[in-house]
């Protein structure tokens, strides 16, 4: 049994010494006053005196280590015990390697893949609880925020895109009745072969210039062309009717 302990540092490594202030003054508020969360950087030390923890790079791992609390980047601010494990040192050691190969350092994403979630897989395969909800939080949210943003575009475009379907086929519809009432009964194929002569002000209303349904190649029958106006309108007023 060996005592895993994460160390959680505020992330202060801008080179601006305004943005370091800014971020520590984030944390003093949101953390110690409020107790929400903040913007942290952690570590995991198990076995040594040595800590784990993962970060951007273009080549190779993000999987690295650093004396407990001396990383140069950071302004240390607490560690906290999170239990015991099972694991012997050999399948700490066997664990590590397979994060390395699991965790390349181009993957790093601020949001969704950071120290923070690293450290929590860590502790779930050392057999301990995870961080506490306060370490990640913020990014969490940002996390959370971006996939709802996403989903709702994504329902957007689906619900435009049922919507003009649904409008071509109603319009199809009363085109289709609309042709039936002018055609003669000698050409009865001029039924199917002739384009859509109804345009009811509700289709206009509800698909735009780009989405007007097609007339699937074809061109408006000379029969139709020929109807006089008044046809036309009583047309329209029997296909509104239906």
């Amino acid at each position: 049994m060996k005592e895993v302990v994460l160390h959680v540092y505020d992330v202060t490594n801008s080179d601006s010494e305004k943005t370091n202030n800014t971020i520590l003054q984030i944390n003093r508020i949101f953390k110690d006053r409020i107790g929400l969360g903040g913007i942290f950087h952690s570590a995991v030390q198990v076995y040594g005196e040595e800590e784990w923890s993962f970060g951007f790079c273009e080549n190779g791992s993000g999987v690295f280590n650093c004396p407990v609390s001396k990383n140069p980047m950071y302004t240390y601010r607490e560690r906290i015990v999170l239990g015991e494990t099972e694991c012997t040192i050999a399948t700490v050691n066997r664990i590590l390697r397979e994060l390395s190969r699991e965790w390349p350092g181009h993957s790093y994403d601020l949001l969704s893949r950071n120290c923070n979630h690293f450290c929590d897989v860590l502790c779930d395969r050392l057999g301990v609880p995870k961080l506490p909800g306060w370490v990640n939080r913020f990014a969490n949210a940002g996390d959370t925020a971006v996939v709802v943003a996403e989903n709702t575009a994504v329902k957007f475009r689906q619900a435009k895109t049922e919507i003009v379907n649904a409008s071509r086929v109603a319009y199809r519809f009363m085109a289709g009745l609309t042709s039936k009432n002018q055609a003669s009964p000698e050409s009865p194929g001029d039924q199917n072969r002739g384009g859509p002569t109804f345009q009811g002000t509700w289709l206009k209303n509800v698909v735009s210039a780009g989405a007007k349904p097609s007339s699937s190649g074809s061109t408006p029958s000379q029969e139709a062309d020929d109807v006089p106006p008044l046809q036309h309108q009583k047309s329209a007023e029997q296909s509104t009717r239906l």
